[in-house]
């Protein structure tokens, strides 16, 4: 399975934006990005496939965050805008060959999360 490291997060005011970051370490996957903050489930964020062109967005998203893949495709990335205080959570990057497991909450490979907090 995937190896992934993720990285990127921090803290920013609110209507702010961050772009986090997920390296992979293994075959070609595809990766998604989920959240998890304190008492609350853990929630889908974005997916992205293979090719760097099909994604899918939690409804968390609201239009306010892109997921992209580098020329290389060995890095993920999750462009976030208008963020808001209840955008605050560990942000943690997930792989898997199989969609359905991966958008699904069951991925073959998850990586350590990054915290990101919004607060003023």
């Amino acid at each position: 399975q995937e190896q992934l490291a993720a990285s990127g997060g921090g803290t920013v005011q609110p209507g702010g934006s961050l772009i986090l970051s997920c390296r992979v370490f293994g075959r070609d996957s595809s990766v998604a990005w989920y959240r998890q903050a304190p008492g609350k489930e853990r929630e889908l964020v974005a997916a992205i496939d293979w090719s760097g062109v099909g994604t899918q967005y939690g409804d968390v998203a609201r239009g306010r965050f892109m997921i992209s893949r580098a020329n290389a495709k060995n890095t993920v990335y999750l462009r976030m805008e208008a963020l808001e205080p209840e955008d605050t959570a560990d942000y943690y990057c997930a792989a898997d060959s199989n969609w359905g497991r991966l958008v699904g909450g069951v991925p073959g490979s998850w990586g350590q999360g990054t915290q990101v907090t919004v607060s003023s």
